[in-house]
């Protein structure tokens, strides 16, 4: 349905420049916007873009606002802007309540929520109000998801294991797996150590497709509140990550490793085992982080890992390597035809 600009101002703030009647039906990105799409800009490198828009509005800060040829929405934080803008356009569909006839029930639901084709929900686990559970999906005996929750299909919930509300799990994820506890005998077999403990995630949380989350050894696996994983990433036993904190695609990290509250970790990092990662830590991709991080920064690279701007420098100097061989074999020459002179 189109939403005219002055609802939009009205409902998220912002200051309006030009006609409020203007009406837009969906978000799209600056250079191929059309007449009834609301745009926006965010990086300063798409500049040029925006005299040349077609698009009906723009949300943009208050530098840009000048140069812009259309309707505009100033506000400090147009990336923010515009996700709440895109959330409220752009509702996630939600499927009837009802169990499938094709499901498997073992426990009581309650008649909000949404139960798929072939899932099995066992017995003794709990379901909140208003859950969307996807075709296919398996929740374990004792298993307890909050309200509002969804999953999509093919996700696995071991047993025991709890997720707050509001959480969304993508496709083909497992919650509750048994963490990777082997110890070896003398004759280099491996012996199994149960996994015991379990896996507690929060509210508001979102978890990738593909992505695994081990249950605890002893102890729990804990994903706290506001957190954001990507894609296959791994989760070993006993890892702790704080409120807040966004994880890109890829990333391994493994057991017993704790990361504070609101750190970004970069697509592909890995980090090792029982270290403790302080709160607002930025990691960048590709990262190896062999080490605890005490203070909040960026850190980047791989052997050694060390703080952002200090891997910049070295990076730098390690690229002027070869020129600097040459420069030190011209001095040695020289230094050696002066003590020939003397």
């Amino acid at each position: 349905m189109p939403v005219r600009l002055d609802e939009i101002v009205a409902h998220f703030g912002g200051n309006l420049r030009g006609d409020g009647s203007t009406l837009v039906t969906r978000i799209a990105p600056l250079d191929k916007a059309g007449p009834t799409d609301l745009s926006f800009l965010t990086n300063p490198r798409y500049r040029s873009q925006l005299g040349a828009t077609r698009a009906a509005a723009v949300i943009l800060p208050p530098e840009a606002a000048e140069g812009c040829p259309v309707a505009a929405i100033v506000t400090p934080q147009p990336y923010l802007y515009f996700a709440r803008v895109s959330q409220w356009l752009n509702p996630r569909p939600r499927p009837a309540a009802g169990v499938h006839p094709a499901a498997v029930v073992e426990t009581q639901v309650p008649p909000s929520a949404s139960i798929g084709a072939n899932v099995w929900i066992g017995a003794g686990a709990v379901i909140g109000e208003g859950a969307v559970i996807g075709a296919n999906c398996s929740i374990g005996e004792g298993a307890m998801l909050g309200a509002d929750c969804c999953l999509q299909a093919n996700v696995s919930v071991y047993a025991g294991c709890r997720i707050g509300a509001r959480v969304l799990i993508h496709s083909g994820a497992v919650i509750g797996s048994d963490g990777f506890g082997f110890a070896r005998e003398a004759d280099g077999s491996w012996v199994k150590i149960p996994q015991t403990g379990s896996v507690i995630i929060g509210d508001d949380v979102e978890i990738g497709a593909g992505t695994t989350i081990d249950r605890g050894a002893l102890a729990d696996t804990v994903i706290g509140n506001g957190v954001k994983l990507d894609n296959q990433i791994q989760v070993a036993h006993n890892v702790v990550i704080g409120d807040c904190t966004a994880i890109a695609g890829c990333v391994g990290i493994a057991g017993s490793a704790s990361i504070g509250r609101r750190c970004t970790i970069g697509g592909a990092a890995v980090i090792l085992g029982h270290l403790t990662i302080a709160d607002d830590v930025n990691v960048s991709a590709g990262t190896l982080v062999g080490k605890s991080i005490a203070k909040a920064g960026t850190y980047t690279g791989m052997v050694p890992f060390m703080e952002h701007g200090e891997w910049l420098r070295n990076f730098a100097r390690l690229r002027q390597l070869d020129a600097m061989a040459d420069k030190i074999r011209a001095l040695e020459r020289r230094l050696q035809d002066l003590e020939k002179t003397k």
